[in-house]
């Protein structure tokens, strides 16, 4: 059903938006990389669809800065129908939307929390922080998603819930996850930080478990500087999740008239996203199918020119099950054993290309020793981290650009 924005004016159907003519972010300064040389082709150029200066400045006018204005609860609609959820908060970060799910599972000293290693920390932290036990389980060889089939092996009785990653866009086997969860009453929430507008199986991903969890960073495919948004699955959660955005009070009850006034009543902190954020997200979510379509031409072109590399055992491509249906959030390799992966890096940046590794494993980490975790619990974590290679990847990157990349990539492990 169509929505119409009071400040915008302008009709949207959440499937089917009105997408603007795409405007790419110029290429800014590069930036010295240490050597004297500088970033022809950087890792990540931010997108601007050409929309958000203007849901900015409509922002202003309104005179609502702060969190729940008019372009939050377009935002929060637009995401609740265009992914079929039950209900989207708007929050700080990703981060910010985990810490709401540890809140809401009252997760404690006494519980065990199953999740990979290879992951970023916020994953982490928010049930570590609430005191539980981090219990790494391994990840596919095929997709870098944590292992359903090891998962059950790790659960005892004080599992309180699994926290799947969709690692690059591209969904965990939540089918078999979920039933596993369900079985032994256990919670699961998705980490669904690379994974907004991707799917499994019909469904997007954040939609599938009890919570999940979007992140609308600037490294992002939709971005509005740092922000990201809870999904609640499960109805049970849907009051509380409010009040704990909200520092833990009824305020949400008190601006719809159902309270008279509003005052504490959980725990809670201050998780809700500033409205001037939301109409710079607003401006973003109505390209999501512009931005996800130039993204897959990328993905699509460095597939062809990379396909020689990998026939030759130099190298291996991403890996999208059947079913998966991913939103290109970034294009990486896995480097044949034989190649040094700082060193193709540095190769790669003497030619003014800037390519990356990804996540260092949380077990290897100082903090993971600090919890007792130890080298060789997970072969596959750590054979394929060492190797993993993240090449440049955003909307603007040229067929010439890509062309570049596989060029200097080509001869480099060829040498």
């Amino acid at each position: 059903m169509p929505i119409v924005s009071p400040l915008i004016g302008k009709d949207y159907d959440a499937r089917n938006p009105t997408v603007p003519a795409p405007v790419p972010l110029a290429k800014p300064p590069q930036g010295d990389i240490g050597s004297g040389h500088r970033y022809r082709i950087p890792f990540n150029q931010p997108f601007i669809t050409g929309e958000e200066l203007e849901s900015i400045t409509q922002s202003f006018a309104s005179g609502h800065f702060c969190a729940d204005g008019a372009f939050t609860k377009l935002c929060r609609r637009y995401l609740e129908e265009r992914f079929a959820a039950h209900q989207v908060l708007l929050t700080t970060s990703c981060t910010a939307a985990l810490e709401m799910a540890a809140l809401l599972l009252d997760v404690g000293p006494e519980d065990e929390i199953i999740l990979p290693s290879y992951t970023f920390v916020s994953t982490a932290n928010p049930f570590l922080l609430r005191g539980a036990k981090l219990v790494f389980v391994d990840i596919r060889s095929d997709t870098l998603n944590i292992d359903e089939t090891l998962i059950s092996a790790a659960m005892t009785s004080r599992t309180k819930a699994i926290v799947p990653v969709h690692y690059a866009g591209v969904a965990c086997e939540m089918d078999a996850i979920c039933a596993m969860a369900n079985k032994r009453g256990i919670h699961v929430v998705e980490d669904a930080a690379q994974g907004v507008d991707a799917q499994y199986n019909g469904r997007y991903l954040g939609t599938i478990g009890d919570l999940g969890t979007y992140s609308f960073h600037e490294t992002k495919n939709a971005i509005c500087g740092e922000g990201g948004s809870l999904v609640v699955n499960n109805p049970a959660f849907e009051d509380r999740a409010e009040f704990i955005r909200e520092k833990g009070t009824n305020r949400s009850n008190f601006t719809r008239g159902k309270v008279d006034k509003y005052t504490w009543i959980d725990i809670g902190s201050s998780y809700a996203l500033a409205d001037v954020l939301a109409a710079f997200l607003w401006g973003q979510l109505q390209s999501l199918d512009t931005i996800r379509a130039m993204r897959a031409t990328a993905f699509a072109r460095y597939v062809v020119a990379l396909s020689p590399l990998q026939d030759r055992g130099l190298l291996r491509l991403p890996i999208v099950p059947a079913g998966c249906e991913t939103n290109y959030h970034m294009f990486y390799v896995l480097l044949d054993r034989r190649y040094d992966r700082a060193e193709v890096i540095k190769q790669l940046q003497r030619r003014g290309i800037q390519a990356v590794f990804h996540f260092v494993p949380l077990h290897l980490s100082p903090m993971g020793a600090r919890l007792g975790c130890t080298a060789g619990a997970l072969p596959i974590t750590e054979d394929l981290s060492r190797r993993l290679l993240r090449l440049p990847f955003y909307c603007s990157l040229s067929e010439s650009d890509i062309d570049a990349v596989a060029i200097a990539l080509s001869e480099i492990l060829a040498a």
